[in-house]
């Protein structure tokens, strides 16, 4: 079992609050999915279970864990630096279990997660590894461990499609305890039978920790039918209270009138009159009794709002991308990844890259990028899976945003920052200190300003939250420019792109499987 209890977690550098007064107990075969906005602390309440020693440099936090007899493992979102340098053997060898697996097990392992068994032995240094091929290896890493409870912190980024179906197996075979953060909405619904939501309100001055033991479409639906129905009471109430105050205001106008229109010379009239006018106080003092316990408009954190420029428009037959390569390399090795690409888009299409991960996809998008960006015939903007390749992290986001540096564009910045979530002090803060998904959201926002007709996107979902990807969706579907992306997100596929590749040793092939 694992327990928490009144567990209460502030920011050290801004006082900010992520968790107020949280309880929860997980017991065997709970698959716990944590969700909410980003930079809402869910990284930080996955690492506290962990162990408590790795946010006390940034987070004041008093409640109690409850863990014992448990093995954890965890997955952390970012491979650590010291990771990075080693070969994958010396990664393994670290796992004291490793050395108890026979060949047969690495093996059979190795067929699960689609790698060779070499893997395990292998000289190539994790920091050289795709993104998807990184995250299977800390995964192998953990398996071999044999933990009770999985703390997985965004498993799902940069995984292939078949990787992703595989997790989704893992984690509902996994006859332990799973606590896990993801924005892939489709593991989410196909694996998690507990959903913790932690929102921020009132402008990120209040949080509210929910837990609800039931499946995510399940959860989504009746928070909305429990907000439709706690919105419509409010409305009726005020009504009702609007027509009260109404009749309210026309008695106590009525004696007021009568009062001063008395005579001197009728005290028993005027007598009477007070009296009258007393009864109407203590009927104000009621009412204004009841105006607090009336039924209160539903609270909810409101997702991202983003939009691009409704006059972006692109001519159906003009040519976006001929794009052709004889051969692709993996960078600084000469390995052959693919030959024969081809690649033609026209007008405002909307393309999806996918393909096995370590395939050579990323390879492949930044020379598509090199060749559009330079175009002085269309506007390219461009989205990195790697965000520092293009943000300045010691700038501000505000900095990042700022062009000229006028008075009214810092006020435009401003506004579009806090449309998208950011409070005051976080359009302050370094970019470095920011989550993932707050770092996606400064370039997304560059590139709404930037009045790009083509967005190039490597994984552009990738650190949303699932709450905020369906708004992301219908953005980007109702794009009126190009797109061309790299995404193992099946629902972004589905709705929003026209045309799917996959990437293999012989090209570019077509899919026509439905996503």
């Amino acid at each position: 079992m694992l327990q928490i209890r009144n567990l209460s977690m502030i920011h050290k550098k801004d006082l900010h609050t992520m968790v107020t007064d949280f309880s929860l107990t997980l017991n065997e075969g709970d698959k716990a999915v944590i969700i909410g906005e980003e930079g809402n602390g869910k990284s930080t309440l996955l690492k506290w279970i962990y162990d408590p020693k790795l946010v006390e440099e940034y987070a004041q936090v008093s409640g109690e864990r409850y863990v014992s007899g448990e093995r954890l493992g965890y997955l952390p979102q970012e491979l650590p630096e010291e990771e990075k340098e080693r070969t994958l053997y010396e990664f393994f060898s670290r796992e004291s279990r490793f050395w108890d697996c026979s060949p047969g097990e690495l093996g059979r392992m190795a067929g699960w997660l689609g790698i060779s068994p070499e893997f395990f032995y292998g000289e190539q240094r994790l920091g050289t590894l795709s993104g998807g091929e990184k995250v299977k290896a800390q995964l192998a890493r953990l398996l071999i461990s044999q933990p009770t409870v999985l703390l997985l912190d965004e498993p799902s980024n940069d995984l292939d499609i078949e990787t992703l179906q595989w997790l989704e197996r893992l984690l509902i075979q996994f006859p332990h305890m799973v606590l896990f953060i993801s924005h892939d909405e489709t593991l989410i619904e196909r694996t998690a039978n507990v959903v913790i939501h932690l929102e921020q309100l009132r402008r990120k001055t209040v949080s509210r920790c929910s837990v609800a033991k039931m499946d995510y479409r399940r959860y989504l639906e009746e928070r909305r039918a429990v907000f439709q129905n706690q919105e419509q009471q409010a409305q009726t109430e005020q009504r009702q209270e609007r027509i009260r105050q109404e009749k309210f205001r026309k008695i106590q106008q009525k004696v007021e009138q009568d009062l001063r229109a008395v005579s001197r010379q009728d005290p028993h009239g005027g007598y009477l009159l007070k009296k009258k006018m007393k009864a109407v106080k203590s009927l104000e003092r009621r009412y204004e009794r009841e105006a607090g316990e009336r039924t209160q408009r539903p609270e909810e954190e409101s997702s991202l709002l983003v939009k691009f420029d409704e006059k972006i428009s692109l001519p159906q037959s003009k040519v976006i991308l001929d794009f052709h390569l004889e051969q692709l390399t993996a960078p600084g090795e000469g390995r052959l990844l693919a030959e024969h690409i081809d690649l033609k888009v026209r007008g405002p299409e909307k393309i999806c890259i996918i393909g096995k991960n370590g395939a050579g996809k990323t390879t492949l998008f930044r020379k598509i990028a090199e060749e559009l960006l330079e175009r002085k015939d269309i506007k390219a903007a461009y989205m990195p899976q790697n965000y520092q390749e293009l943000l300045e992290l010691e700038q501000t986001p505000l900095e990042y945003l700022t062009v000229t540096g006028d008075k009214e564009e810092q006020t435009r910045i401003r506004t579009y920052l806090g449309s998208m979530k950011y409070t005051a002090d976080e359009m302050s803060h370094p970019v470095r200190e920011l989550s993932g998904g707050q770092k996606a959201k400064i370039l997304l926002l560059k590139m709404s300003m930037s009045g790009a007709d083509v967005l190039l996107l490597d994984e552009p979902t990738r650190n949303f939250s699932p709450l905020s990807n369906p708004v992301i969706r219908q953005v980007l579907s109702d794009y009126k420019g190009a797109i061309i992306s790299i995404s193992h997100d099946r629902k972004y596929i589905g709705q929003v792109c026209s045309r799917v590749y996959r990437l293999t040793k012989d090209g570019l092939i077509q899919e026509e499987t439905e996503f």
